[in-house]
């Protein structure tokens, strides 16, 4: 109460002073008196005393605060009586409070004169809400960057208007639409971070260039827009007798200071494609669209992603930020800003490097990274498991503590500072917004989140390689520039451990003195400069290093120029000794690397790598990709590649270090051909119900739309797939009956729907893109051959199987198996597969026809020569157990019909043993045959070897198999 009984001013309870330190509870209770003698008011809320108590902390805590609403007691009053004090606001709300309170400004005067005394009000409420503790961090942030939002837009808007007013509308030279000012807000107002004292980062923007309309005379829209501009820094920026809304900073566009107040859209994006530098990348991550016409405002941000995100992993960030670091780091100690909570080492600085680290290099490919708020970005790298769960929980708690410190420093006297106070008074008033007793104790935790967010930092950031090469005493180094004699070189390489040092040095000359490396630009220079030592150092490991090394210079050549992927393997120890393993172990692998550097990428984490996904991860994972990209044809046929070859390169990894047995090898490469025929289908599917429509039948007066599917033969349809293998396809449709034609005002007949629709397949399958060909395909197998169409209709295919097949036909129909389309022409497929090989067939015909085709094929494709064995045609082989299994389903099927359950040798050799037809340990022969002969056609296909091999090693297999070829296909039944 103002007075009491006696005439005396009330005072503040001790129980509201309690926490404070003594020194602040004298100064806030003589604001209090002071409040009161100038309100004249009996109470404030009725005198409840947690408003008192939190008017206590608040007051001792900020003297902003306390000064403010001496100076304009109404203020705190109205605050209180509104309820905007102890509320939250909605989204939209301060927009729609300042609009209201703008309703009747007539110029920039006035108009600047209401944006100050919102902010004020605004201000008060935003820190008492945060030092009471009445609003967590994220509430107090997103509210300081609407009210800066909403400053700004709606001063831009009235502003726009009276402008426009007096010049023309500005209109664009190509749309003819009238043109609006887009403002970006860069850092922290862009990511809605905004701190309580922050100056705003801002860029102006407009969509096209052109002219003004409706004025005294024309002017240019980029005159235009530079006037509009000026005059909102000015109402906005200006200091007056009512103080500033927002200190504003330009400084961030295209050229700085020197570049244009405004620019239009074309001439932005190509600032940025021309002479965008890494420390504008890294600022644009948090460009945001704060003012202005938004709409178009999000096409401008659509067309800098590029600039933005790379599409490949980019490692060179690390090096870029680490020398921005540094940079940042000598002005704080030039400047004694040790203590700087900002800027200094484990500051807010260090923890958004870390977080903006990961979205530039791998946001490129992972779209849950192209936000702007710090605190998501870190909680997706958790999800990602780019960086541990503790790492990023330590980093988390550190943001929040350190960001309310920021927060509360500013608080004091609104002043743009991240220093620790150095005055008495000041850290106390900050030991108390931090809800601490004492200075040590807020201290003591203070450098404890510091020092964690530090050394994450470093261990983020350090490149342990370079250690690791000083600790070499720098040997290669020196055989790398050819700074010492051949002599010398000769010495040291044999000194390390490598037995051809001639041929070494040869292939680093090659190296060195070729047009790649003289052509590159000086960073890149600097980059292979640091990453040939490494790589000398991890080849000499290897089993044969000097063909390890050749290997890995012939992808160096291929790579030079993308001198990002140099940095990723500068940069991760992993990458590179990943890198080094895998090509040391498969010439084919480094091929594949060399042609697709893309795959790089692939070598950054093992547990991926080694870790071959199963189907439905693969689903996921493509559908994913191809959500992307939307319809845009040729980037899908693109990522249908690289995901192919990405997921080929996870199981031959797998493969080669022996992580999988052969079945295992084989499931996963058949895996990842079902997932992508699958991903086809339907994508050449839905490219021709747009073009002509669905395909529509009627059948005995039902209309439906009929089906198709897609059944592999061969080593797809066998889940027998290797490296490198085509895919033997055959095409079919359901359409039947009357009305055979698609629905749409381009209507064609089904049959020429579905044929254009295999066409569209196999276009997909082996079209050349920048990553090669999806699958050679085949489809030969199709009822008639070549000269039969390219897709059949089920009925067709019936009629064919039943009356016209040849026995071969019938032998290749034992491996297929439908692997994409409708479910029931689906089961119609397996009933008349299951129909034609369970035929009870003369036995001795059978014999003969297998065993000429058999002879065809061996008289056509074999390649051994005296004492050599090809592991696929000749005699004993691949084709033979293969040839055999055949036999068997043809032969025995009717009697069996559980031979009809497979297409896979493997099994149908056991579904043989089973049945009876086959003695157990030939069946178990054949099997383990089968196995070791394709296992060393895998090994030879990584080492890019045909599959003639020594005959001695196989000898005993050679030998079982062709006596049980001998037993069961030329003995006379």
């Amino acid at each position: 109460m103002v007075n009491n009984q006696d005439g005396a001013v009330a005072m503040l309870s001790a129980a509201v002073l309690e926490p404070l330190p003594r020194s602040l509870r004298v100064a806030v209770q003589a604001q209090w008196h002071d409040f009161l003698m100038a309100t004249g008011e009996q109470t404030l809320a009725g005198g409840d005393e947690s408003l008192l108590a939190a008017l206590a902390r608040v007051w001792g805590s900020s003297a902003f605060v306390a000064r403010t609403c001496l100076r304009h007691p109404a203020l705190l009053l109205e605050l209180v009586q509104s309820g905007d004090l102890q509320g939250s606001y909605t989204p939209g709300q301060h927009r729609e409070a300042l609009a209201a309170a703008l309703v009747g400004v007539s110029n920039d005067q006035t108009l600047g004169v209401v944006l100050r005394r919102y902010r004020r009000r605004e201000m008060v409420r935003i820190a008492w809400r945060d030092i009471a503790g009445w609003a967590p961090l994220a509430e107090s942030l997103r509210d300081l960057s609407a009210l800066a939002s909403a400053s700004v837009d709606l001063a831009l808007t009235q502003i726009h208007t009276w402008l426009a007013q007096e010049l023309g509308v500005p209109y664009g030279e190509q749309s003819g639409e009238p043109q609006s000012l887009v403002v970006l807000g860069m850092g922290k107002l862009g990511a809605d971070e905004l701190n309580f004292s922050s100056d705003i980062d801002l860029i102006f923007a407009y969509a096209e260039e052109g002219q003004t309309s409706g004025g005294r005379q024309p002017m240019s829209n980029s005159e235009y827009f530079l006037r509009l501009g000026r005059r909102l820094i000015n109402v906005i920026n200006q200091p007056t007798a009512e103080g500033f809304v927002f200190r504003v900073d330009m400084r961030l566009r295209p050229f700085g200071d020197a570049g244009p107040l405004a620019i239009s859209f074309d001439s932005m994006e190509n600032y940025y494609q021309s002479h965008g530098r890494e420390w504008e990348r890294y600022a644009m991550i948090k460009a945001g669209v704060v003012a202005g016409d938004v709409e178009t405002g999000a096409e401008l941000l659509q067309r800098l992603r590029p600039f933005i995100y790379r599409r490949y992993l980019d490692y060179g960030v690390f090096e870029s930020l680490r020398e921005m670091k540094a940079m940042i780091s000598r002005e704080v100690q030039r400047k004694g800003m040790d203590g700087n909570v900002k800027l200094g080492p484990g500051g807010i600085r260090e923890v958004e490097f870390i977080g903006q680290t990961y979205q530039l290099i791998h946001g490129g490919r992972n779209p849950r990274l192209q936000i702007r708020p710090i605190q998501q970005v870190l909680e997706v790298i958790a999800d990602e498991q780019y960086l541990p769960g503790y790492v990023v929980a330590a980093l988390q708690s550190a943001y929040i503590f350190l960001r309310n410190t920021e927060n509360r420093i500013q608080s004091i006297a609104d002043q743009q500072t991240h220093a620790l106070p150095s005055s008495e008074i000041d850290r106390q008033r900050l030991v108390l917004a931090m809800g601490y007793q004492h200075w040590d104790d807020f201290e003591r935790d203070l450098q404890r989140h510091m020092s964690l967010v530090h050394s994450h930092f470093e261990q983020v950031f350090t490149a342990p390689q370079r250690d690791q090469a000083a600790e070499q005493g720098s040997v290669f180094d020196v055989v790398w520039s050819a700074a010492a004699d051949d002599e010398a070189a000769l010495m040291s390489l044999t000194e390390q451990g490598y037995t051809d040092p001639q041929e070494v040095l040869r292939l680093l000359e090659r190296l060195r003195e070729g047009s790649a490396y003289r052509s590159m630009s000086a960073r890149g220079k600097e980059r292979m400069d640091r990453l040939m030592p490494l790589l000398l150092g991890a080849v000499v490991a290897t089993e044969q290093p000097t063909v390890a090394l050749a290997r890995l210079i012939t992808l160096i050549e291929a790579i030079v120029r993308r001198t990002a992927y140099l940095a990723l393997l500068v940069e991760n120890p992993m990458a590179l000794s990943q890198l080094v393993r895998l090509c040391a172990a498969s010439p084919w692998i480094a091929a594949q690397l060399a042609r697709h550097p893309l795959l790089l990428d692939e070598l950054l984490d093992p547990r991926t790598l080694y870790a071959p996904p199963i189907r439905a991860d693969l689903e996921a994972e493509l559908q994913q990709m191809l959500d992307h990209v939307g319809d845009d044809q040729e980037q899908q046929m693109e990522l249908l590649r690289r995901f192919k070859l990405t997921n080929v390169l996870r199981v031959a990894a797998s493969d080669v270090m022996g992580i999988y047995p052969l079945m295992v090898i084989s499931d996963h490469l058949t895996e990842i051909a079902e997932v992508v025929v699958n991903a086809v289908v339907r994508l050449a599917y839905d490219h021709q119900v747009v073009k002509y429509g669905p395909p529509h039948c009627v059948v005995e007066g039902r209309g439906y739309e009929p089906g198709f599917i897609v059944i592999a033969y061969g080593k797809l349809g066998g889940i027998e797939l290797g490296y490198g293998s085509d895919l033997d396809l055959v095409f079919i449709h359901g359409s039947r009956g009357e009305q055979q034609e698609t629905i749409s005002e381009s209507a064609v007949d089904n049959s020429v729907f579905f044929a254009r629709l295999g066409q569209r397949i196999i276009h997909i399958m082996t079209a050349r893109t920048p990553s090669g060909i999806l699958y050679e395909t085949d489809a030969r197998l199709r009822p008639s051959g070549e000269s039969g169409m390219l897709v059949s209709s089920i009925d067709a295919f019936i009629e064919y199987q039943r009356a016209s097949a040849w026995t071969w036909e019938h032998q290749a129909l034992v491996r297929a198996r439908v692997v994409a389309g409708d479910d029931g022409l689906a089961q119609q497929f397996a009933a008349v597969r299951s129909e034609v090989l369970g035929r009870n067939r003369e036995a001795s015909q059978l014999q003969r026809e297998v065993r000429e085709m058999r002879e065809k094929m061996r008289g056509a494709l074999a390649k051994g020569k005296p004492g050599q064995f090809d592991l696929k045609q000749d005699a004993g082989g691949i084709a033979d157990i293969e040839f055999i299994v055949q036999y068997g389903v043809l032969r025995w099927a009717h009697a069996h019909p559980a031979l009809l359950c497979w297409s896979d040798t493997v099994r149908l050799l056991a579904s043989l043993a089973d049945a009876g037809v086959l003695v157990g340990d030939d069946a178990t022969l054949l099997a383990d045959a089968y196995r070791v002969y394709r296992a060393e056609g895998h090994r030879r296909a990584l080492q890019e070897q045909n599959v003639v091999v020594d005959e001695s090693p196989y000898s005993k297999w050679r030998q079982g198999v062709t006596r049980i070829w001998r037993e069961l296909l030329e003995a006379v039944e």
